[in-house]
């Protein structure tokens, strides 16, 4: 395995209830240093996929490598995961979800995590539950990025996000992580993502690759943005 690569999946598939495949022979590299973009519509798998290199999932049949070494346990430490939902305790003030951060991830910065909450404004001593649905997720953004991890895993991070803030957002997260470490970031909301974007891969159902490539060569080679190409591929695959 190269010695730049952060992630490396291999054969991966995963499959519910009605066994209906999620992901079936799903391969996917990830390299230090970038910012990748999982691209797609809900349903086609991307939070399955980082469920499963976070641990949250177990793979019907395939391999997940972190820097070099097969996923466990021990590897989520590497791992910085921002879910499409918020999971923190409604109750909870945001001083105290730093305490938890601060105790729990020996990689957090509380003082990064203080500056962003400040720029933000949102102040430490309200609880989850007085803020708005945007706001909860700046947090759990906050809290995720304030961490020196290798991998950082974004889903949907600006979904619920005003599109006054997204800039901000897209910022915090250009900002907040090392040459050394990678960035995936799944949305259905390309346009809004494709600036801090290197590279970009498009996801079908079932979790096929679609086409997959340099963001800024793909736009050079084809004089279109990733939007305008992900709907011409898109719709070539649904008449498909």
């Amino acid at each position: 395995m190269s010695d730049d690569l952060v992630l490396k999946c291999t054969g991966l598939s995963k499959s519910y209830v009605r066994g209906t495949p999620v992901l079936k022979d799903f391969d996917f590299e990830i390299k230090s240093g970038k910012i990748y973009g999982l691209l797609g519509p809900n349903g086609c798998g991307k939070s399955t996929f980082l469920k499963l290199v976070a641990g949250l999932l177990v793979p019907d049949s395939g391999t997940i490598e972190i820097c070099g070494e097969p996923r466990s346990e021990e590897s989520n430490s590497l791992i910085s995961y921002l879910p499409e939902r918020t999971y923190f305790a409604p109750r909870m003030k945001v001083s105290e979800l730093l305490d938890y951060f601060v105790d729990f991830y020996s990689d957090f910065s509380r003082e990064v995590a203080e500056r962003m909450l400040k720029d933000l404004g949102i102040p430490t001593t309200a609880r989850l539950r007085e803020l708005s649905k945007g706001m909860k997720e700046k947090v759990q953004l906050i809290m995720v990025m304030s961490r020196r991890a290798k991998l950082y895993m974004l889903d949907e991070p600006i979904g619920g996000v005003d599109p006054a803030s997204r800039e901000y957002i897209l910022n915090t997260i250009i900002g907040n992580y090392s040459p050394e470490a990678s960035v995936i970031i799944t949305t259905h909301l390309i346009t809004d993502i494709e600036p801090v974007l290197d590279e970009f891969a498009f996801m079908g159902y079932g979790g096929e690759i679609l086409r997959m490539g340099n963001a800024d060569m793909i736009r050079e080679h084809t004089g279109m943005s990733l939007d305008e190409l992900f709907k011409e591929v898109f719709r070539c695959y649904v008449r498909h």
